[in-house]
């Protein structure tokens, strides 16, 4: 064999691939990026036109990364954070190849390496690397109640990352289903252009936008809420959807279902069925406002005692009328079956999720519900691993503030690995390139 053999391949140039990839470049270290599309390219395909990032701007920079925000306070839209992660790659001279859909990671046992299969623009190639770091997300096969079928043909049908605005769907009222961060948003964005939104709900807690004079953010990561590792996290604690908040506006937004309520949406429990016209609910929106409420006051509760022991100086909370509890939830529907002729509805959003698709690992690295196999990324398959996943170390790990923590981790069981392999296979290893 004398094919060249990279120090390390890198799958997916999102946020993670491209932290990882600076890493790998300032230890010399010979890799390729694959992405499926282009740079960012879930930011760039699978948000809507009015999205807007939950984190402040500053807190959103990779390693190495110039502040290029001109407001480090404010929300950056997908598209700018896109353009944002592009210039990155090209100030750091990172070797992304776009446009290349990896179909097979395999072990090369004979010659002590990864074989990776890529299709670049129709073309085939094989690479062999001595690691491999899976960076492709868990966003990139989405996922629809198996009842969505069951809806008469003539109703538009979409899934939140096929969203874009108002204009796309038909006239009428627009059923939205699922109410964490992405169906709260999308439901606000449609009412606010003048839709009829019914919006079925489920157990997500809710975060005020401030709080005592700062982002909600910054006290959490500085409290460090954010770095509670995976195995001291409770099952309902991992099982947690991300909470309600928006970005929207000059300085973000509390985004709640009662806030949604007053704006004109209905809000229901939890889609629990379908026939051709007909939704069926459970009767449980009261219980999804008031847990959001005790979320958000139990939150608050953290904040104010943390403030107490460290003897912080910060204002009183200041009042913020989407924050208001709603006691009785009275902004609740208790409607069990949703006729969508009866009530205009002629278009649905699922808002219902991603899993990731792994299919190309011909590895053992699942387990018997078809979850990645791994301990803090590091797979039981040596010299593979995987970044950028929810809880995958630490309860930041999925978002971008967290991305350079667990980067720096797999790092080092990089150069570990990496100093202790003795390749059979000869031949120069590939250097790095200038991107695409």
């Amino acid at each position: 064999m004398n094919e060249p053999v990279l120090d390390v391949v890198v799958i997916g140039a999102g946020h993670a691939g491209l932290c990882i990839s600076k890493l790998l470049s300032g230890q010399g270290l010979t890799h390729r990026v694959f992405e499926r599309g282009t740079i960012g390219e879930s930011w760039r395909s699978q948000r809507w036109d009015s999205f807007k990032l939950n984190s402040t701007n500053r807190h959103n920079l990779l390693p190495g990364q110039t502040p290029v925000f001109q407001d480090p306070e404010a929300f950056a839209t997908a598209s700018a954070f896109v353009s944002h992660l592009r210039a990155y790659a090209e100030e750091f001279r990172l070797p992304v190849t776009e446009y290349a859909v990896v179909t097979s990671v395999e072990k090369d046992e004979a010659h002590s390496c990864f074989s990776v299969a890529v299709t670049v623009n129709g073309l085939s190639e094989v690479f062999y690397s001595q690691q491999v770091v899976v960076a492709s997300g868990s966003q990139n096969q989405i996922t629809i109640p198996h009842f969505a079928r069951n809806l008469a043909p003539g109703i538009v049908q979409k899934h939140a990352s096929e969203y874009r605005h108002a204009g796309q769907l038909p006239e009428g009222a627009v059923l939205v289903v699922g109410s964490a961060q992405s169906g709260t948003q999308i439901a606000e964005d449609l009412t606010n252009a003048g839709r009829q939104v019914y919006l079925c709900t489920c157990k997500v807690g809710r975060m005020p936008r401030t709080y005592r004079g700062r982002d909600i953010f910054d006290w959490l990561f500085e409290m460090g809420l954010y770095d509670t590792l995976r195995e001291e996290a409770s099952p309902e604690l991992l099982r947690l959807r991300p909470p309600q908040v928006s970005g929207v506006g000059v300085r973000g937004k509390t985004c709640s279902l009662q806030s949604l309520a007053r704006m004109g949406a209905i809000i229901l429990g939890k889609a629990d069925g379908a026939d051709s016209d007909t939704v069926y609910l459970q009767p449980n929106a009261a219980e999804h406002v008031l847990f959001a409420d005790r979320f958000s006051s139990a939150l608050k509760a953290t904040i104010d005692g943390y403030i107490l022991r460290q003897a912080i100086t910060a204002p009183a909370p200041t009042p913020d009328p989407n924050e208001l509890p709603d006691e009785t939830a009275a902004c609740a529907s208790p409607l069990a079956t949703l006729s969508l002729k009866d009530y205009g509805i002629t278009s649905v959003i699922w808002a219902t999720g991603f899993s990731g698709d792994f299919r190309y690992l011909k590895l053992p690295v699942f387990n018997d519900d078809n979850s990645l196999k791994h301990h803090n990324g590091i797979s039981e398959v040596k010299g593979l691993y995987f970044l950028g996943l929810p809880w995958l170390r630490k309860r930041k790990s999925g978002i971008i503030f967290g991305v350079a923590d667990d980067a720096s981790y797999i790092l080092d069981r990089i150069q570990q690995f990496g100093a202790a392999f003795r390749p059979i296979v000869s031949g120069p290893a590939t250097p790095a390139e200038a991107p695409n």
